[in-house]
């Protein structure tokens, strides 16, 4: 018997999320000055090596993005209250909208705004992604920062092969797909930036936008 999972915990929506996720770091970090959307253990070592140093920006860049991202968190923590558990589709489908609003903003205004400010808008979408998707076939995951995916898929890869379990070593390859599409939008992302410049950040809303039709015509459940 099939097992049934929620349509926003398949795979193919932490594929398209994925995808998103490694655009947008790749996106700020050619285009808007070495900072990360997404990843803030990248800028928090950045932020580090550049602490006493007197070069280009500065450290500035690096809290700004941090800020934001804490401030993405906060609104989309707020409203995970005003939306609970039995409305999360709706509040689901608010979140990429937001996304997607932040990511045509960037792509719009980006040439006329100081590079952090777009980095500020764009980790504020990247932290409203992360924490609003947060499982994957019910196990956790997470479609912006690959270091615990990479534990993950080790500690599976371990099991599947000492314990002869089959589930693991299927945990293993859905986890290895969401690293391989993660590093695949970054690599589609710096290949289009000497082409689009700024508006190559519209590839990774262009992910989320495939991930909200599916979201909007699914049914409420979906098969493994």
């Amino acid at each position: 018997m099939e097992t049934k999972i929620p349509v926003h915990e398949t795979l193919i929506i932490g594929i398209l999320l994925a995808m998103s996720a490694g655009g947008l770091d790749a996106y700020t970090y050619l285009v808007h000055g070495e900072v990360f959307a997404g990843l803030q253990t990248g800028n928090l070592i950045l932020l580090g090596i550049h602490l006493f140093l007197r070069t280009g920006m500065g450290i500035s860049r690096y809290l700004i993005a941090i800020g934001a991202f804490m401030v993405g968190t906060i609104i989309v923590r707020f409203l995970q209250q005003h939306y609970p558990e039995e409305r999360k589709p709706r509040r689901q489908l608010i979140v990429l909208a937001w996304e997607i609003f932040c990511i045509i903003i960037v792509a719009l205004f980006s040439n006329r705004i100081a590079d952090y400010w777009a980095s500020a808008l764009l980790s504020l979408a990247a932290a409203a992604q992360l924490q609003e998707f947060r499982k994957l076939k019910g196990a956790p995951f997470t479609s912006l920062m690959m270091t615990g995916n990479l534990r993950t898929l080790a500690a599976d890869l371990a099991d599947s092969f000492f314990s002869k379990d089959k589930k693991s070593f299927q945990k293993a390859a859905d986890i290895g797909t969401i690293i391989l599409s993660f590093v695949f939008g970054a690599a589609v992302t710096s290949l289009l930036v000497p082409h689009l410049q700024n508006q190559t950040i519209l590839v990774s809303g262009f992910w989320l936008v495939l991930a909200f039709i599916l979201l909007i015509l699914s049914p409420p459940k979906s098969l493994v």
